[in-house]
């Protein structure tokens, strides 16, 4: 499996390690992998790190999230946060075949994946996908599960500002109201297993959000897969 996740990696540019530079090697080499995405005991319902024995994170437990199940494939931090700021915001979508690969290493996600009807990427407005080019959830989740992940079923609805200088209540607060189905296709959800993609996750606000209009639609389960997850949500 590690040289199946290398091999995905390796097909992102250029041919030398992003993070240690060692050349010739894949933009992520096999050592760093190893070093910087080692598998995490994590909660089954928010993806939070969690110490070995802890069944369930206090907040899950608390408030039940939206959510069947959610994955994470690493921690959001070194040397991720930098690669994932170059996908997202630097112009390399290039960087989702990698990425996918490192998510599907797992079992748990690609049971997640397999048993998925639709992947249903996190949608950006219309004024920040213009602005970006690219929507990077949707090249994540086509990478997942190409002819399954389909970009035009959830919309949002308004161009709301940035979470990540938000606060947890403000972020709730951001996101509500912030999506809907596509107009005529909610039915198309009614009794299936959809799965919620998206690049990072911090409070799962607008994992959330999205989760219940889907949720309001009929879907039979609701999952996320995710690629980072912050350590303090």
């Amino acid at each position: 499996m590690l040289g199946e996740l290398v091999r995905g990696l390796s097909r992102a540019t250029p041919a030398r390690c992003e993070v240690c530079r060692a050349w010739p090697a894949a933009p992520v080499c096999a050592a760093c992998l190893e070093r910087f995405a080692p598998r995490r005991h994590r909660c089954p319902r928010c993806a939070l790190a969690l110490p070995d024995g802890v069944a369930q994170c206090g907040r899950c437990l608390r408030e039940p999230p939206p959510l069947d199940a959610c994955h994470a494939a690493v921690s959001y931090g070194y040397p991720w946060s930098g690669l994932v700021g170059r996908f997202k915001f630097g112009g390399e979508p290039g960087w989702a075949d990698g990425f996918a690969a490192l998510l599907l290493r797992d079992p748990a996600a690609r049971a997640l994946v397999a048993g998925a009807r639709w992947l249903l990427p996190m949608p950006l407005s219309r004024e920040r996908l213009a602005h970006r080019g690219f929507n990077q959830a949707h090249e994540l989740a086509r990478q997942l599960a190409p002819g399954r992940a389909d970009p035009r079923l959830a919309l949002r609805l308004v161009d709301t500002p940035a979470q990540a200088s938000l606060d947890h209540a403000a972020r709730q607060a951001n996101v509500r109201g912030a999506f809907t189905l596509e107009p005529g296709r909610a039915a198309e959800l009614r009794g299936q297993a959809v799965l919620l993609v998206d690049d990072v996750m911090t409070t799962g606000a607008s994992l959330y959000a999205l989760a219940r209009v889907v949720r309001a639609a009929g879907a039979a389960a609701v999952s996320a897969i995710v690629l980072a997850r912050t350590e303090d949500a």
